[in-house]
């Protein structure tokens, strides 16, 4: 592997990382989104208790993260979305049509006991092509 393939990235306007990761990291024309919490630019939760702003917000900021990289929505190859409850995957997939509209990445959803930041009912986690 080509140190010059590898290219990790921090994010303007995203919060700080929680531990050992960056915002994503591209490997040649791959783009690897860490989890995407609901979290604003100052390390708040935006939405306490309410999974539709929630997921708003992990767009919002999953949206920043391709965007730096010089991707869209469009070139996402795949996603992981991590629910507390899945009974909430309903209310989430109708917030990615709007932020995905035609595009249809592959998909993974799992329920986990807990996220990373107290309050924290969704995070996702996303692969994408960056175009050439």
């Amino acid at each position: 592997m080509s140190a010059k393939q590898r290219v990790e990235m921090r994010v303007p306007g995203l919060p700080a990382p929680l531990s050992h990761y960056t915002d994503a990291v591209r490997f040649g024309d791959l783009l690897f989104v860490s989890g995407v919490a609901p979290l604003d630019e100052n390390d708040r939760l935006v939405g306490e208790g309410d999974v539709v702003a929630q997921a708003r917000q992990v767009h919002v900021n999953l949206e920043k993260a391709l965007t730096h990289a010089g991707a869209s929505f469009a070139d996402v190859l795949k996603v992981t979305v991590f629910l507390t409850d899945v009974e909430d995957r309903a209310k989430v997939n109708d917030v990615r049509r709007e932020y995905f509209g035609s595009a249809f990445p592959a998909s993974t959803l799992v329920e986990v006991s807990a996220l990373a930041v107290p309050g924290m009912l969704v995070e996702i986690e996303a692969v994408a092509g960056i175009p050439g």
